[in-house]
């Protein structure tokens, strides 16, 4: 039963909001009842660009499709650069949720009741988002400022059943277009669903939070906020409050923007390459310039992981990129692909090297290697070299990162921070420590298979002395030969019978023995007829096997 009848009264609303936007024929190529919007529907609008209709379609349908479009912005190998952009315009432009509905999240989830555990609780949300709301408050004894984050209430609920109307749309999708099979929709549809329930789960923010400033090596100018976890849960989190403002919003000293520039780039370089673990949508709403005049890192619910050999590729690709050689950048692709990918290289190639001369080309003027990167990933995409999902989200985030840049910075250029980060990965990757690591795990396997080698040499010798050792051969081409064989033995027997034939019928015909045929005994000359029709036979075999051959 398809969610459109499961939930009648949801389905008119999307129905009709996709109708109103233009997507008309989309509900009628899907088999979606027309009584469900027909009657519903006034004229579409359709005076925008189809992308801009999508993105005003998800701001309309609520939260849970706004997080659907933020997280679907971080597949730049599946979703064509104009959407990709378009996405990223997504606000989380929400009503507030009364405090009465939130009161009963916050008794449900905290330790402790309101009153013991925040000596002041101000009831007016400082911030609003599709999946939470943000209040200020004080500890209770220290009179600690504190931001409370709870989440709204049936949010959960909410999300999954119009998460359900987006994988019963992304099947049908791919049922019914075959141009779209080669994007797997229903695989990414599943794989946003999975990001959504990572971010309702609080918990992972907050370790997310704790991890980045125990690796953080610029704590003095890059900072994520404190965690206080004994108050914090599932649904709420409870952290440091932050003074300050967002990035842009208020003016700033041009050397200060430069220097909060620098900061903010080479720290997120530091977090992709050299830690393999980064905020994966760092845009200007979510890092705040604070009084001290540091970088804080906001909302931590979504963060990408890079693994040691995702990271020495991703360097690979940004070094080539940078050199303008294309010819690289696609071996680099291809050499992370799945093994049963066949993409067509030289097409790749010719669409990388366009890529890279209208983005990422110094000599043209300030390079962006964030359009850079999501227009690569596309490519891969399309050729059936679909990446990391953490790639994708790197790549979202490095064109955040030059954006944030360019906003305290306008001067700001990303490859000036990247340096010294590639460099610092390149020690890592070929100094004395990386030697001592490869000679290390080389003696470590080495020892590891000279111990188990006495154990397989024993077991060997007493297979061998209690006669339970089978050897299976097997002689590739001998079915040819024994077919040949059999051919000869075949024409050699045809040929003594023939021969027999020949001998015993002209005996006959000296004998002159009756019954006569043309004066001659008749059973010599059917033996005659019969060698030589055999001798026909013979001849005619052997020509056409040697055709076959």
């Amino acid at each position: 039963m398809t969610p459109f009848l499961v939930h009648a009264v949801r389905a008119k609303e999307i129905a009709g909001v996709l109708a109103r936007y233009g997507f008309a024929d989309l509900l009628d190529q899907l088999d979606v009842p027309p009584a469900i919007w027909r009657r519903l529907v006034p004229e579409a609008r359709v005076r925008q660009s189809t992308w801009e209709r999508v993105r005003l379609a998800l701001e309309e349908l609520g939260p849970a499709f706004v997080k659907f479009g933020q997280l679907m912005s971080m597949r730049p190998d599946v979703l064509p650069h104009p959407l990709i952009l378009e996405l990223r315009k997504l606000q989380d432009a929400v009503k507030p949720v009364p405090f009465e509905e939130i009161r009963p999240v916050l008794l449900e989830e905290l330790p402790v009741d309101l009153a013991e555990a925040f000596g002041e609780f101000n009831e007016v949300p400082v911030a609003c988002g599709s999946l939470a709301q943000v209040y200020f408050a004080r500890l209770r004894g220290s009179d600690r400022p504190v931001a409370v984050k709870v989440q709204r209430p049936n949010i959960a609920r909410i999300v999954q059943t119009d998460l359900s109307f987006a994988a019963w749309l992304a099947a049908q999708l791919h049922q019914r277009r075959p141009a779209l099979h080669p994007y797997d929709l229903p695989a990414v549809v599943e794989e946003v669903r999975l990001g959504v329930q990572q971010e309702l789960d609080f918990r992972n923010e907050a370790r997310n939070q704790r991890y980045f400033n125990a690796v953080n090596p610029y704590p003095a100018r890059v900072f994520a906020p404190a965690v206080v976890e004994e108050l914090s849960s599932e649904r709420v989190l409870v952290m440091e409050w932050v003074d300050g403002s967002p990035v842009g919003r208020e003016p700033l000293p041009p050397e200060t923007g430069r220097i909060l520039a620098a900061d903010g780039a080479r720290s997120f370089m530091h977090q992709v390459l050299i830690e393999g673990f980064f905020h994966a949508d760092p845009h200007a709403g979510n890092v705040i310039v604070t009084v001290d005049g540091r970088l804080c890192f906001l909302d931590w619910g979504l963060a990408g992981l890079l693994t040691r050999r995702l990271r020495y590729a991703l360097a690979d690709f940004w070094t080539a990129a940078i050199d303008q050689d294309a010819e690289r950048v696609v071996n680099i692709a291809a050499g992370l692909a799945s093994p049963s990918s066949r993409p067509d290289l030289r097409l790749m190639e010719k669409e990388v090297t366009l890529a890279l001369r209208e983005d990422l080309n110094f000599a043209l003027g300030r390079p962006q290697f964030g359009r850079a990167m999501l227009k690569l990933l596309f490519i891969f995409g399309s050729h059936g070299i679909p990446l990391s999902r953490d790639y994708a989200m790197m790549a979202k985030a490095v064109l955040e990162i030059e954006e944030l840049g360019r906003t305290l910075d306008p001067a700001f250029e990303l490859r000036a921070q990247a340096v010294p980060v590639l460099r610092e990965l390149g020690q890592e990757r070929s100094g004395p420590r990386a030697v001592w690591r490869h000679s290390r795990d080389f003696l470590r396997a080495s020892f590891a298979g000279m111990e188990e080698l006495p154990g397989q040499l024993q077991r060997l010798v007493r297979r061998f002395e209690s006669d339970n050792v089978t050897f299976n051969m097997q002689h590739r081409g001998l079915d040819r030969l024994q077919e040949g064989l059999q051919t000869a033995s075949n024409r050699i027997a045809l040929g003594v019978i023939i021969g027999s034939l020949i001998i015993g019928s002209s005996l006959i015909v000296n004998t002159h023995i009756p019954p006569y045929l043309l004066g001659y005994p008749m059973l010599g000359i059917v033996g005659y007829v019969l060698s030589a029709v055999l001798g026909l036979y013979v001849i005619w075999d052997i020509i056409r096997h040697d055709r076959h051959r």
